[in-house]
């Protein structure tokens, strides 16, 4: 399963932010909305060892992950059945950089929600 610490890349970490100034949206949870737009969209993340984790961002899989940990834990395994620990995040955060693109650019929650 995923590790107990985790992190992105650097870039994604500035888009949650941005969306945290724009929508008040937490990191965290614009994080879970993100992968589940990137699983939803069919996104298939090829090589895990290129992702460079260099977010200053890091937290604990139950912060990240929330009530949701359990489903985006089954859903990695069932997209990526051969991969764990850091190649299996590497994989997630691949997923949340994916999904983030389509929710970046609102620049208030109503906008955010209709969009969703």
């Amino acid at each position: 399963m995923l590790p107990n610490r985790m992190n992105i890349t650097k870039q994604t970490e500035e888009h949650l932010k941005k969306l945290k100034q724009f929508t008040g949206i937490s990191p965290n949870v614009s994080a879970r909305i993100a992968f589940f737009r990137s699983i939803e969209s069919g996104f298939k993340c090829t090589n895990t060892t290129t992702v460079k984790l260099d977010g200053a961002l890091v937290l604990d899989k139950v912060t990240w992950l929330g009530d949701t940990q359990l489903v985006t834990e089954l859903m990695m395994k069932m997209h990526y059945p051969d991969l764990k620990g850091r190649e299996l995040m590497a994989a997630w955060a691949a997923h949340v950089e994916d999904g983030i693109a389509s929710i970046r650019n609102n620049k208030q929650l109503i906008k955010l929600s209709t969009n969703l």
